[in-house]
């Protein structure tokens, strides 16, 4: 695995290239992690494919200088100056933002929150892209305190003002939690990041970073029908944060293109253990 970065407007984007193949997968990590993440896989498929994991803003290595705003423009120039980085262009195609070409193509992976980003990616470019594997993916269901935090002014200057001053909103959790209202899974994961003044602001930061990267479903499905892009969706079993059901409805109408994986796991499925169940997702 190469530790790589690249110059983009005022910021330092970090990612890792492994593998030799000549199939491109861009990768993305879920929250809280970073793109070593995925480096078991290139002594598996290293040969079939060349990985390139982004340390997405405030994550990693990745130094954001752009404020708290994240566009689809943005990702999309930073994909293309990997690529460019890499030699991924002239006789293999080109890729850029207002320039696609449709003999270019590569991978998206994406883990929980990655899967987010990942389907943000297809939705704004999915001439080029070959292949979409969800692991545990965000992005299928609206959260509504997502939402809230992060699409309205009110709700992004409350989100703020308790990330200041937790107090309140960590009682409110808890009642949420004997109500039924969260899960216990949810509960305890909410409330170890909600806990720590550093994982308070970075919190803050990250969602409303990226809040502007929103997958339309909708539009995302018509067009893995146009494209005919083969979609592969991986759950672990045990999973209380995201649930193998909003795969199942996503699946609905594009079944054609699109299967689903359940395996023994909770939701960290993005495992050197769970390889076999990873890699016919890539391979087939």
């Amino acid at each position: 695995m190469e530790h790589r970065g690249l110059s983009y407007k005022n910021s330092q984007i970090s990612y890792y290239r492994f593998g030799t193949g000549p199939h491109p997968v861009i990768c993305f990590h879920g929250y809280g992690e970073d793109g070593k993440l995925y480096g078991f896989l290139e002594k598996y498929v290293g040969d079939d494919y060349t990985f390139y994991a982004i340390d997405l803003p405030f994550h990693g290595k990745t130094e954001w200088k752009e404020g708290l705003l994240f566009t689809y423009k943005d990702l999309l120039q930073i994909i293309h100056e990997i690529f460019k980085q890499n030699s991924f262009s002239g006789s293999a195609g080109s890729f850029s933002d207002t320039t696609q070409t449709s003999n270019f193509k590569f991978s998206v992976l994406g883990f929980s929150l990655g899967g987010r980003i990942a389907l943000s990616l297809y939705q704004a470019n999915p001439e080029n892209i070959k292949k979409i594997v969800l692991l545990a993916p965000d992005g299928l269901k609206v959260n509504v305190w997502y939402w809230f935090a992060t699409q309205t002014g009110m709700g992004n200057r409350i989100f703020a003002f308790s990330m200041r001053k937790p107090g309140w909103f960590l009682e409110f959790l808890k009642v949420a939690n004997k109500l039924g209202l969260v899960n216990a899974s949810v509960f305890k994961f909410v409330n170890y990041y909600i806990g720590n003044n550093e994982a308070r602001q970075l919190l803050y930061q990250r969602w409303t970073t990226l809040r502007k990267l929103k997958p339309n479903l909708i539009r995302i499905k018509n067009l893995i029908r146009q494209y005919e892009t083969p979609t592969r969706l991986l759950y672990g079993k045990y999973d209380r944060i995201i649930l193998p059901v909003r795969g199942e409805k996503f699946q609905k109408g594009i079944e054609e293109f699109c299967s689903i994986t359940v395996i023994d796991s909770g939701h960290q499925v993005v495992h050197e253990n769970h390889v076999e169940q990873i890699l016919p997702a890539l391979l087939h």
